[in-house]
């Protein structure tokens, strides 16, 4: 019996499923219809918004909660350009985010076609890292990669966009065992030795310290670390 095919959209839900996703926070549209029909088989649950934003700020939510990558799920154009508050303020608070975009079909791309939106472009400055997929075998290493740069270093929001072609065609390709190709892709494991001795020569010459801790104590996990940072800037005072 010859093995049945399955389209780029089956591709992408079993890749997100491969990652551990749970839940798709969506709302639907034309040029995402493929991925939301491959919903319908999958373990995943669709969480129904009202609004594009809403989906982003919920993603967003479930991210800070669980510490896993919030999902959104929206359509193009319109659909995809809602979501870019929401970005921004996962980008802002380093929350790991993954933004799926529906897509006019790619022979149409740049030709102003019905909902054609450059989202890859208007989101570049406000993710860690946008795809255009084009090639329904990309599909799995794209969802790969966008996992790991989301939730690697200082964690944020990574966009995919997905044209409808793509999407409703035949996935040829590697599900299985999808390869990382990140050369430029580096991110700190040690702090700055330079920064901190300066850090700590300010804290000695100061009268009232004040230290001003963000979410990146929280998300590294760095809270006993800053107690014993205030005791001694304390004692040192």
């Amino acid at each position: 019996m010859a093995k049945k095919s399955i389209t780029g959209a089956e591709a992408l839900i079993k890749s997100l499923e491969k990652n551990g996703v749970e839940y798709i926070f969506g709302y639907p549209g034309g040029a995402a219809i493929p991925i939301f029909d491959a919903l319908v088989d999958s373990k995943i649950k669709l969480i129904l918004v009202r609004h594009e934003q809403g989906a982003a700020h919920m993603a967003d939510g479930y991210a800070r909660v669980t510490g896993k990558p919030g999902v959104v799920l929206v359509t193009s154009g319109p659909g995809a350009t809602n979501t870019v508050t929401g970005i921004l303020t996962s980008q802002m608070d380093s929350v790991p985010l993954i933004v799926l975009t529906g897509q006019t079909i790619t022979p149409a791309l740049g030709k102003d076609a019905f909902q054609e939106a450059d989202v890859f472009g208007i989101t570049t400055p406000i993710v860690k890292h946008s795809y255009l997929i084009k090639e329904t075998e990309d599909i799995p290493r794209v969802v790969k990669e966008s996992f790991h740069i989301a939730n690697t270093g200082r964690p944020g929001p990574v966009l995919i966009d997905l044209p409808k072609d793509v999407t409703s065609a035949d996935f040829k390709g590697d599900l299985e065992n999808p390869t990382m190709d990140l050369p430029g892709y580096k991110f700190p494991t040690y702090g700055d030795k330079e920064k901190i001795k300066r850090m700590a020569q300010l804290l000695r010459l100061s009268k009232k310290p004040l230290i001003l801790a963000g979410h990146g104590v929280v998300i590294s996990k760095a809270s006993e670390q800053l107690k014993a940072l205030d005791r001694k800037s304390t004692r040192l005072n």
